[in-house]
C-alpha cells in the first residue's frame, strides 16, 4: 500500500531523512522506533503529506501521493498528528462528524448514513456514554479515543499515528494501543505509527522498523527485533530481556 523510494526530506540544507526505501505491509500495524529527534516524525510526516519529499517518491498504491487530489488521498488515508488542534466548544460526536467531511466536501449535507457511521465509530471505541459531551472535559485517554472514533469516521484504508500515547499514563497507553489492535484485526485497517515505548511497540504491532540519525538501521518482526544487540544499535545503551511468564514474548529492561 505504502512505498518509499530513495524518499529523502531536508530542512535548510540539513539532511533529517536519508534517501530511504521501505515497503509498509497492508493491514499490518507498523511501527516506527528510535530516540528523539532520529527520523520517526519526519517519516511519518512525509506518509501523511505534512512535509513534501525533498528526493525520491512516496507511493500510495503505486501512486505518487502527491498526484491524489486532497479529497481522493483523504478517502484512503487518515492522520492524527502528535498536538491534534484544540477542541474547546466541541463534542464527542460533533468531533467525530469531521472524519466524514472528505465524502460530503464544503456544502454538502451529512446523510442518515453518515450519522449511522458516527455513532458506529463512537461504540466501537467506547464512548456512546459520552456522545453530547464536550470533548475538554474527557481525560486524556477518552479524547484520544474520541480522536480515534473520528478517524474509523473517515473509513480510510490507512491510518498514521504520530506518537498517540505521549501523553497518556501507561494504563490509558494500554487501553488505546489494544483498541487499535483491535480494530485493525476487525476492520482490516493498515495501521503506520510512532511510539517511544519498545515493549508496547513489541506487543502491539506486526512490524518494527527502528530508525537513527535519519536512516532506517533495522526491520522486523517483534520476535526478530527483541535482541540485546538490535536493542543496543536503536538506543545506545544496554538492555536485558526476559521471557512474559504467560505470552513468552521477550521483554526489555534496564539492568
Amino acid at each position: 500500500m505504502y512505498q518509499l523510494v530513495d524518499a529523502s526530506f531536508q530542512i535548510d540544507g540539513k539532511t533529517i531523512l536519508h534517501p530511504t526505501n521501505l515497503t509498509f505491509k497492508p493491514g499490518a500495524v507498523t511501527t516506527l522506533l528510535g530516540h528523539n529527534g532520529c527520523g520517526k516524525s519526519t517519516l511519518i510526516k512525509l506518509l501523511s503529506r505534512q512535509n513534501p519529499a525533498a528526493s525520491g517518491q512516496v507511493l500510495f498504491d503505486q501512486q505518487p501521493i502527491s498526484a491524489l487530489s486532497s479529497q481522493d488521498f483523504a478517502l484512503n488515508v487518515a492522520y492524527l498528528p502528535q498536538h491534534p488542534p484544540i477542541t474547546d466548544g466541541v463534542t464527542v460526536r460533533e468531533l467525530v462528524c469531521f472524519g466524514r467531511y472528505p465524502w460530503k466536501g464544503a456544502f454538502g449535507r451529512y446523510s442518515d448514513q453518515d450519522y449511522r457511521l458516527v455513532d458506529d465509530a463512537i461504540e466501537k471505541v467506547g464512548l456512546t456514554p459520552f456522545a453530547n459531551r464536550f470533548v475538554t472535559t474527557l481525560s486524556g485517554g477518552e479524547r484520544q479515543r474520541a480522536w480515534v472514533a473520528m478517524l474509523l469516521a473517515q473509513q480510510s484504508k490507512c491510518i498514521l499515528l504520530d506518537e498517540p500515547t505521549s501523553a497518556l499514563d501507561v494504563a490509558h497507553q494500554y487501553e488505546l494501543l489494544a483498541l487499535i489492535r483491535e480494530l485493525n484485526q476487525s476492520l482490516g485497517l493498515t495501521v503506520i505509527m510512532v511510539l517511544h515505548d519498545v515493549n508496547m511497540a513489541a506487543k502491539f504491532s506486526d512490524e518494527l522498523i527502528a530508525l537513527h540519525t535519519g536512516k532506517v538501521i533495522a526491520q522486523g518482526s517483534p520476535e526478530q527485533m527483541m535482541n540485546p544487540e538490535t536493542l543496543q544499535q536503536i538506543y545506545g545503551m544496554e538492555l536485558a530481556l526476559f521471557n512474559h511468564p504467560e505470552t513468552g514474548k521477550p521483554i526489555s529492561y534496564i539492568p
